[in-house]
């Protein structure tokens, strides 16, 4: 009996990996039948997370339309698909445009080109944000403004444009790749946090008035992205639960896999995906059902944080 377990565990460690590498090829295959010939706008494409959707997007035969701040790197972002792609399959010349969400005035316009161009848009992924960080007495309200243009305004504005002839097709699917601190305030970090809560507060609404129409509405909302380098730090972690939670915290999900997690919100239709190692995920559920508990380790934190000098 032992001999022959023994032998048997082998063949079916390897029978359940052959039906996960089928199950996972299957999935990518049908991810590319989803998107093919579908018209993807993708913001801020010229970010780790924008040029790894168009990546994936493009492989999977979308016509692609690219927006970004910076012409020279939009360029740079269609050469490199255009040199990668495969000629045996089929993949269609993305459109480049040039968008910057914190100019709120020019949004209209670009939505009037894209729609001018294909007709219609059938994925919109709202990836562009702003970062800052610092006390929030000593940010302007200058700063404040542009982060809510651009993380905010910026994309409705656009949503707004490219919804209706969504509704009147009665098909199309929005994507905002929103932030943990959607979902709760981080110190220093006031402005950023408010326009992400705005963000997930109006797709939340909207995902429920645009159902009827066969319109759907996704979130995917990481702790943060990090770079393509960039591995958090080890440090000296080990001094408080404040050090030890906020290093969970910044654990980041890499660009390739939110992009893969887009594709896969997209083929599922899925409406909220939070990627998140279980400590973020937890403090989520703590700020929810405890919290006055979650308030006083936070204000710990920054005691702790102003009382000790940084590094560097």
């Amino acid at each position: 009996m032992g001999v022959t377990a023994v032998l048997l565990l082998p063949l079916l460690l390897l029978g359940i990996s052959g039906l996960l590498f089928i199950y996972q090829e299957v999935s990518r295959l049908w991810s590319k039948s989803v998107v093919q010939n579908k018209v993807v706008v993708i913001t801020d494409a010229i970010s780790g997370l924008g040029k790894e959707c168009a990546r994936v997007f493009h492989t999977g035969g979308a016509r692609l339309v690219l927006c970004g701040k910076n012409w020279e790197r939009l360029q740079s972002l269609y050469d490199a698909l255009i040199s990668v792609a495969d000629p045996s399959k089929q993949t269609f010349t993305p459109k480049l445009v040039l968008l910057d969400l914190s100019d709120i005035s020019c949004v209209q316009d670009v939505a009037k080109e894209v729609l001018d161009c294909y007709g219609c848009v059938d994925i919109l992924i709202n990836n562009a944000s702003v970062k800052v960080k610092g006390p929030a007495h000593k940010i302007s309200l200058e700063l404040d403004k542009k982060i809510m243009d651009a993380n905010y305004f910026g994309p409705i504005i656009l949503t707004k444009a490219l919804l209706p002839t969504m509704i009147s097709r009665r098909t199309g699917q929005i994507v905002l790749v929103n932030n943990i601190q959607g979902k709760l305030g981080i110190p220093f970090r006031t402005a950023y946090a408010a326009s992400k809560h705005a963000a997930l507060g109006f797709f939340d609404c909207l995902r429920a008035e645009v159902e009827e129409y066969d319109v759907v509405v996704s979130t995917v909302s990481p702790t943060f992205i990090r770079s393509y380098h960039v591995d958090p730090g080890q440090g000296n972690w080990e001094a408080s639960i404040w050090k030890f939670f906020f290093r969970k915290l910044t654990y980041g999900a890499h660009p390739v896999d939110v992009a893969e997690e887009v594709m896969r919100t997209v083929r599922r239709k899925k409406q909220e995906v939070f990627l998140a190692n279980p400590i973020p995920k937890a403090a989520v559920y703590v700020r929810t059902l405890f919290p006055e508990l979650f308030f006083a380790v936070v204000a710990y934190g920054v005691k702790e944080k102003l009382s000790v000098p940084e590094e560097g």
